[in-house]
């Protein structure tokens, strides 16, 4: 499965920003998808997921109420809709595939990755 993540860029606190990976596996559905996110000498954190049908999400306590993890299997994308951007959600954000149906918060159980986008948010 190959991933490509988009739509990072730069904007102010408080702004919004949308977020896209689109897979490339004619199953697309059946992977449990995540974000991930990293800033330089910091190891990879998890921010959000979502199972294979969209049903179950689960999501970081520093991103809730402000992030929404959503997918559509029609086009093979899963979305990470940002609002509210704070100068510490700055960082390269990944996407990842998880061989299950069932979402996980472990990046050590997603064995896809795309190539990740760089999001920076300005005080």
């Amino acid at each position: 499965v190959q991933l490509q993540a988009s739509g990072g860029g730069l904007v102010q606190a408080g702004g919004s920003l949308r977020l896209s990976c689109v897979a490339s596996a004619r199953t697309f559905s059946v992977y449990a998808m995540g974000w991930f996110r990293q800033t330089p000498g910091k190891e990879r954190e998890f921010v959000a997921a979502i199972d294979w049908n969209g049903v179950f999400t689960s999501y970081a306590d520093s991103v809730k109420g402000r992030l929404a993890i959503s997918r559509d299997n029609a086009k093979n994308t899963v979305y990470l809709q940002m609002n509210g951007l704070k100068p510490e959600d700055t960082a390269v954000y990944f996407c990842a595939a998880r061989i299950r149906s069932a979402l996980s918060t472990m990046n050590s159980d997603y064995y896809h990755w795309g190539q990740g986008t760089q999001v920076t948010v300005s005080s």
